[in-house]
């Protein structure tokens, strides 16, 4: 089944439970997904939906960060609500460590060596972590392991 799909049967179940938060949810996530559509003009592959749900969860964890710098408690804990809804339909995180192992084998690879490699590392990394890992994490561990 595919994304898509699996977000349509979610949005019945919520509907038919009467789930108000979570089905307020996949129906941004589903809005967002129609108007991927439209904008390509094509029926959307299970890549490009993630990356749509990607830019989602993206949006409100920033949405988040700067509630949180605002002192907005009650809008903070409402968008990590959305938050982990958006999280069941995002591929396994990659951890810390998966992170850093993966920056060091392509530092190794590109023959990196300071932080003037660092576009070179970042443009090998990103394919590789793409979906996987938030892109500030990844940024992080190659800065790290670049300037020791």
């Amino acid at each position: 089944m595919s994304l898509v799909d699996t977000i349509s049967e979610d949005m019945k179940i919520a509907m038919k439970a009467r789930d108000k938060d979570t089905l307020s949810v996949i129906r941004m996530l589903k809005a967002a997904l129609m108007n991927e559509k439209v904008k390509v003009n094509h029926e959307l592959s299970d890549e490009e939906a993630q990356a749509v749900i990607t830019r989602e969860y993206k949006q409100r964890k920033e949405s988040a960060e700067e509630f949180a710098k605002g002192n907005r408690d009650d809008l903070v804990k409402s968008t990590e609500a959305e938050i982990k809804i958006v999280e069941k339909y995002l591929p396994q995180q990659l951890t810390k460590n998966e992170i850093e192992k993966i920056v060091a084998d392509t530092i190794s690879e590109t023959g990196a060596t300071s932080g003037a490699d660092f576009g070179k590392v970042m443009g090998a990394v990103m394919p590789k972590v793409k979906g996987k890992a938030d892109g500030k994490l990844v940024n992080q561990a190659v800065k790290s392991q670049l300037n020791k």
